[in-house]
């Protein structure tokens, strides 16, 4: 099926705050990363990089005089190439550029069939070959879901490889401890012909410890993937009242100073090393504490941030089709399109969670990856924006036509009746009659027959064989090195 590696946007971005109110949240950012800081834990080489380009330490508390980090992030490149294995599949971070990836993180899966439980390496590699088939996901993505029926210490090198085998679009690496970001980018080594040669294969996520602290973790997998010239998304993950103020101004300034902290971390790792400055922003019910999705006020930070990166000249990463709901329902698809639709105004980058998403992030759905899949392919028909071709215009045809007469037969509708509008893959526009002779499906039920389907019709895509072989060994090596630990 012919497809777009990615999004190029038509549609200039919607501005929901002034030039003088992205100026507030810049200068609060800089006076919170100036008099408060950010706690570096249990990484010291950290501290000694911050120390070492101007940073005031007291400890491990790192303060920046105004505008250093905002200048060590300046060498970030704006846009980059994430190469795929499939150089069709290859795509553009930054820019015009919009990039669709599914579910990240989620330990539990749910489907109409067997309800909810807990998420297999079965279940992950399922997930990949429903993006990898998929027109509408530019991306692999990384965790899809947590494999539980493998061990912590070797799950990373058979969700890696499951990426590199079962897909050859673009993915995302480990950053559970720098030792996994390393076998990442040796295993991205080898399905590259065994010399990555500087080019970007992989970005992965790293996440702040909100409010304001990065720790061991996420640094030393940062460092790796810097080092190597290799993309991270680093996002402060705030669910607002509890990780930052209740206020979105407040939210929005926070999270610049913690992006702009670990920013500056990769950068003085390697400047120039490809970054892109993420967002995830969540209000909360302030009755039971729960994270609540699809309300004004993400969508408010969400806006913020996206015009604060592109004054950065930086990537941004946010949005994507989150819902609290458990299951597949109204609720899940409005707070998913109360998402999906402020990510695609605003002009994000690169858009994590794009389906899949239930229940705040706990589960993965296969019916919900099915529907969110289709809305994506919706978003992307928007995204073109308003056609001014002389086909689009249909000057010709307009003027040629009697008035009265409809147009359903014309020379101009007939050369475009295939492609003159966007269909969904899961919605039903048969009348009553049809719908109930048909079975009287809602639309979870055919998502669960077209993510069956598409799973029967899958095909790996091809591997050079000793390639492949040289990805097994490598995993075996390291299995058989590595204690088992679930923890």
């Amino acid at each position: 099926m012919a497809r777009d590696p990615f999004i190029r946007r038509a549609l200039s971005p919607v501005e929901v705050v002034s030039e003088e109110g992205l100026s507030i949240i810049e200068h609060n950012a800089e006076t919170i990363l100036e008099r408060v800081g950010v706690e570096i834990r249990d990484y010291p080489s950290a501290i000694e990089r911050f120390r070492g380009a101007g940073c005031d330490v007291d400890g491990t508390r790192v303060r920046f005089p105004r505008g250093l980090a905002r200048t060590l992030a300046s060498s970030a490149p704006p846009t980059y190439t994430q190469h795929a294995r499939n150089p069709a599949n290859s795509v553009q971070v930054g820019g015009d550029a919009t990039v669709f990836a599914p579910n990240y993180g989620s330990p539990f899966v749910h489907d109409l069939d067997g309800g909810r439980r807990y998420a297999t390496l079965a279940d992950f590699q399922n997930f990949v070959k429903l993006a990898y088939l998929s027109p509408n996901m530019h991306h692999s993505g990384g965790t899809v879901c947590e494999p539980v029926d493998v061990p912590v210490s070797k799950r990373h090198l058979d969700m890696v490889y499951s990426h590199i085998r079962y897909s050859d679009k673009p993915f995302m690496g480990s950053v559970t401890a720098g030792e996994r970001a390393a076998d990442t980018v040796e295993l991205a080594r080898i399905a590259f012909g065994g010399d990555l040669a500087d080019r970007t294969v992989v970005t992965s996520l790293i996440n702040a410890s909100s409010p304001l602290v990065w720790d061991a973790t996420m640094l030393a997998s940062a460092e790796v993937y810097a080092a190597a010239n290799q993309a991270t998304i680093i996002t402060p993950f705030i669910l607002a009242g509890a990780m930052a103020p209740v206020t979105s101004a407040g939210v929005a300034a926070q999270t610049l100073a913690e992006a702009l902290a670990g920013i500056a971390f990769t950068q003085l790792v390697r400047p120039g090393a490809p970054v892109i400055l993420g967002s995830f922003a969540s209000s909360m019910s302030m009755a039971t504490g729960a994270p609540t999705f699809g309300t004004p006020e993400p969508a408010l930070v969400l806006y913020t941030l996206a015009a604060l990166a592109r004054r950065l000249r930086l990537p941004f990463r946010s949005g994507g089709s989150l819902t609290a709901s458990k299951i597949p329902d109204a609720q899940a698809a409005s707070e998913s399109a109360h998402t999906l639709l402020p990510t695609m105004m605003a002009g994000v980058n690169f858009v994590l969670h794009a389906a899949g998403w239930l229940e705040g992030g706990l589960s993965i759905g296969y019916e919900k990856f099915v529907l969110d899949d289709d809305q994506c392919a919706l978003m992307a028909t928007f995204a073109k924006g308003l056609d001014l071709s002389d086909n689009g215009q249909a000057l010709d045809s307009i003027l040629a036509h009697t008035p009265g007469e409809h147009f359903l037969g014309t020379a101009h509708t007939l050369a475009n009746f295939e492609t003159a509008f966007a269909r969904s893959a899961t919605a039903d526009n048969s009348s009553f009659e049809q719908w109930t002779e048909d079975g009287g499906l809602d639309a979870a039920r055919r998502a669960n027959a077209l993510w069956k389907q598409r799973l029967a019709d899958y095909v790996a895509p091809p591997i050079d064989p000793a390639v492949d072989a040289e990805l097994l060994d490598f995993v075996a090596r390291r299995k058989a090195e590595l204690p088992d630990t679930f923890a």
